[in-house]
C-alpha cells in the first residue's frame, strides 16, 4: 500500500506504492488536489477558486491517512500564505516588503508546525552534510551555466517574456533585481524542495513526490514571470532539483545550482532591457 513502509538495503525507510489499492488512490488524489491547486492559485491566478481543491485535498488526505493529511495541511498553509500577495516581480520597497514577509512565513510556518506541533523532522535544511561534492556534481554546475547561457537570452528576448519583469528604469533597479532574483532563488529551494518535496517524500516514492512538487514549483514560476514557453525548461529544472536533493541530501548544492542559473537569468534580463549591458550572449535575437 501507499502508506506501507518498506526497508531498503541501506536501512533507510521509503514509502511504497500500490495503485491497485483503493485507499492508495485516495491518498494520491489528495496530494494531487493540494499540489494542483497551485496551478489554479498561481498559474491561472483564480482566487478564491484555487482554495477549493486545496481544502478538498487536505480533507481527503485526513480521511485517507491522518499522517499524510497533517503534512498536506503544512503544504496547503504554505501555498495559502503565498497566495495572499501578487507574485509578479515588483522592485518597489512595498513590493520587496510583501515578498519578504509572505515568502518567509510560507517556509517558517510549515517548518515550525512540523517541528513543534507534529513532532517530526520532515522539514529541514541540510547545509553542512559532511560530504565533499563529487566530480559529477562539479560537472553539472558547469552544464547549468552553459545551458542557461545558451537558452535564457533566446527565451527572454525571443519570446518577449522579459516584458513580464520590471523595466529597470530606476537608478537602483538593476541592483534590486540582482538581490531579488537571488533571494527568490534561495527561497524556491527552501519551500518547493525542503518543504513541499521533503514532506511528500515521507508518503510517496521519489518520482511521485517529485512530479507533485513540480506542479507547485512551475505554477509559482509562471506567475513570477516565467511564461510563454518557459515550462519547456522550468519543468525539467524542477524535476532535476528534486532528484538532486533526494540523491545528495544537500540544500547547499541545490541552492548553488539554482543561483548559478539565476545569475544568467539576471544578466539576460538586464541585457534585454539595456542591450549595452552584458552584451555577451550569442543566442540573443
Amino acid at each position: 500500500m501507499l502508506g506501507r513502509m518498506t526497508q531498503t538495503a541501506d536501512a533507510r525507510v521509503t514509502p511504497s506504492l500500490d495503485l491497485t489499492q483503493g485507499r492508495d488512490w485516495a491518498r494520491l488524489s489528495a496530494a494531487f488536489l493540494v499540489c494542483a491547486a497551485a496551478v489554479v492559485l498561481f498559474a491561472i491566478h483564480a482566487r478564491p477558486e484555487g482554495y477549493i481543491p486545496l481544502v478538498a485535498g487536505v480533507a481527503l488526505g485526513l480521511w485517507a491517512d491522518r499522517e499524510l493529511g497533517k503534512d498536506l495541511v503544512l503544504i496547503a498553509l504554505g501555498q495559502a500564505i503565498i497566495s495572499t500577495i501578487s507574485l509578479e516581480a515588483d522592485l518597489t520597497n512595498a513590493g520587496i516588503a510583501r515578498f519578504t514577509v509572505a515568502l518567509s512565513l510560507a517556509v517558517l510556518v510549515p517548518w515550525a508546525l512540523a517541528r513543534w506541533v507534529l513532532g517530526h523532522g520532515g522539514v529541514k535544511f541540510p547545509v553542512r552534510t559532511g560530504r565533499q561534492w563529487t566530480r559529477a556534481q562539479w560537472w553539472y554546475l558547469g552544464i547549468v551555466i552553459v545551458a542557461g547561457y545558451l537558452l535564457l537570452p533566446f527565451y527572454f528576448i525571443g519570446s518577449g517574456a522579459y516584458m513580464n519583469w520590471p523595466d529597470l528604469s530606476g537608478d537602483t533597479d538593476v541592483a534590486r533585481l540582482f538581490v531579488g532574483v537571488n533571494a527568490v532563488g534561495i527561497w524556491d529551494e527552501l519551500f518547493f524542495i525542503c518543504v513541499v518535496f521533503a514532506l511528500l517524500c515521507r508518503h510517496f516514492p521519489l518520482w511521485w513526490a517529485n512530479g507533485l512538487q513540480t506542479l507547485v514549483f512551475v505554477s509559482f514560476l509562471w506567475e513570477l514571470g516565467y511564461r510563454e514557453w518557459a515550462p519547456v525548461f522550468t519543468i525539467p529544472f524542477a524535476l532535476i532539483q528534486g532528484w538532486l536533493f533526494a540523491k545528495w541530501k544537500s540544500f547547499s548544492y541545490v541552492v548553488t545550482v539554482h543561483l548559478l542559473f539565476d545569475a544568467v537569468v539576471f544578466a539576460a534580463l538586464v541585457h534585454a532591457r539595456h542591450p549595452e549591458m552584458f552584451d555577451i550572449f550569442i543566442t540573443a535575437p
